[in-house]
């Protein structure tokens, strides 16, 4: 199995209401994929840091293996998801994947 890891920064004027709505949006969408893409074990998103942290989101997801990640980065759903609720958002994106 693969653990898939990814924390982002969201842009500096992602604020307020529209914060909240990007961070609900992108957890729905983001865990939605695991209906929709083979190999995507599980995959939970995290949007309520501590303070003490410098990042404003983590998603934790476990894939099959090395080959179903490299589906799930290129899966239209996946691409999708994140072209329209990840991307526009952003500034920082960071990654750790992993056998376990």
């Amino acid at each position: 199995m693969v653990k898939h890891v990814i924390l982002w920064k969201l842009k500096e004027d992602v604020t307020g209401e529209a914060k909240e709505k990007v961070l609900r949006e992108m957890k729905e969408n983001l865990e939605a994929l695991v209906e929709k893409v083979p190999g995507l074990l599980n995959l939970s998103i995290v949007t309520k840091p501590l303070a003490s942290s410098n990042a404003d989101v983590m998603l934790d997801s476990t894939l099959e293996s090395e080959d179903a990640l490299k589906g799930y980065q290129s899966h239209p759903d996946h691409v999708a998801v994140a072209n329209t609720y990840v991307r526009p958002f952003t500034e920082v994106r960071l990654c750790m994947d992993y056998e376990v």
